[in-house]
């Protein structure tokens, strides 16, 4: 099988899309993630603090993804359920592994803000 160039240039570009699409998602609902909340889970906006500052979800804390394992003891109990959220799902994607790496137990990632 002889593949062209630009056949392989759209192979990858349409895994890129997907990847993207999967990330955005997230990997809890948004009813969960609201239910989540109401029990008490930390809602974590990982955006930048300017993002932040120009609209967030009530109730939110800001611990940007550059530093959120510098400052997850902000965050509460590693026991407690932790609910990420970004612009499109890839920061909080990030955020979940650092967070899981560091023994927090319930990690859930929302992805885009827009899914609340």
């Amino acid at each position: 099988m002889n593949l062209s160039a630009e056949h392989v240039y759209l192979a990858v570009g349409a895994l890129v899309v997907v990847y993207m699409l999967l990330k955005r998602k997230g990997d809890v609902t948004s009813v969960e993630a609201r239910k989540l909340v109401q029990e008490g889970a930390r809602l974590v906006d990982v955006r930048s603090p300017g993002e932040f500052a120009s609209g967030h979800i009530d109730g939110a804390l800001n611990i940007p993804v550059n530093v959120i394992g510098n400052r997850a003891t902000e965050i509460g109990p590693k026991d407690k359920p932790v609910i990420l959220y970004c612009a499109s799902g890839a920061r909080s994607a990030t955020a979940a592994r650092v967070l899981k790496s560091k023994g927090f137990g319930t990690v859930r990632n929302l992805g885009a803000m827009s899914r609340w």
